[in-house]
């Protein structure tokens, strides 16, 4: 059942909530867009928020044909059916299929919890951004409760628990989290160190994951109304490599 409009009103009027992470990021993301930019959506997936029923939260995740290019890059080879992006690239080594220096900003939508080697994923980030490029990233805060229960079941069994908490995600889309940098304090510090002059919070939308439960739900409501800042369930991540930066990086 969907608890969404008892616990969150206005949710009556467009679908979705004031609290909305989805709407909250995306909205940044297109706030930042220019119509010359080439855009690198890093584990870019196969689209599946075609099938979002909130017109607006869909549209606002649609970037091709806001900007020049959109290319996407992925592990998986089922991402080539992505309909958003006008070049799609498989990754299958350790460096990127992207030219250096050629990207005005890249999306990481939760894709960092799954990156084992986050040093190496920061520097395929520098390499590939042009100077003043963006890099706008959305992931699970390691210190919030949809982390800590995911981290106490093992890998195995995550596309079992995620087909009862979030109907209709397939398990394909299922990746093992690691959670190597996923604190306001790690994140912060890991993009300045790579460059970045950044902003790093955490925020609390909807508790989307509980909706098998009622009461589940209204914890959850609880959780995000009340709960301490370094526990809200996911981090926003905006920065930008200055020219200077850029260039004394390169030397």
């Amino acid at each position: 059942m969907n608890y969404k409009e008892i616990f969150y009103p206005e949710a009556r009027f467009g679908g979705f909530t004031d609290v909305d992470g989805t709407v909250a990021f995306f909205n940044r993301v297109n706030s930042l867009l220019d119509p010359s930019f080439v855009v690198l959506d890093v584990g870019c997936g196969r689209g599946a928020y075609s099938e979002d029923p909130v017109p607006v939260r869909r549209s606002l995740r649609i970037l091709k044909g806001k900007v020049a290019k959109v290319i996407g890059i992925d592990v998986d080879n089922g991402a080539r059916d992505n309909p958003f992006l006008d070049q799609f690239l498989l990754i299958e080594g350790d460096s990127w299929p992207v030219q250096s220096n050629s990207v005005d900003l890249i999306v990481c939508d939760n894709v960092l919890e799954h990156i084992e080697d986050t040093d190496r994923l920061f520097r395929e980030i520098r390499r590939v951004l042009k100077d003043g490029g963006y890099l706008c990233l959305r992931t699970p805060n390691r210190w919030s409760y949809i982390a800590i229960a995911a981290t106490l079941i093992p890998n195995r069994y995550h596309s079992k628990v995620t087909s009862v908490v979030q109907e209709g995600r397939s398990d394909e889309d299922v990746f093992p989290t690691v959670y190597k940098c996923n604190s306001v304090r790690k994140l912060r510090n890991t993009m300045k160190d790579s460059g970045f002059a950044c902003v790093v919070y955490g925020h609390d939308a909807e508790p989307t994951y509980l909706s098998f439960s009622k009461i589940a739900y209204f914890l959850g409501v609880l959780h995000q109304r009340f709960a301490p800042r370094f526990m809200k369930p996911s981090l926003f991540a905006f920065g930008r490599i200055s020219k200077d930066d850029q260039q004394s990086s390169s030397v």
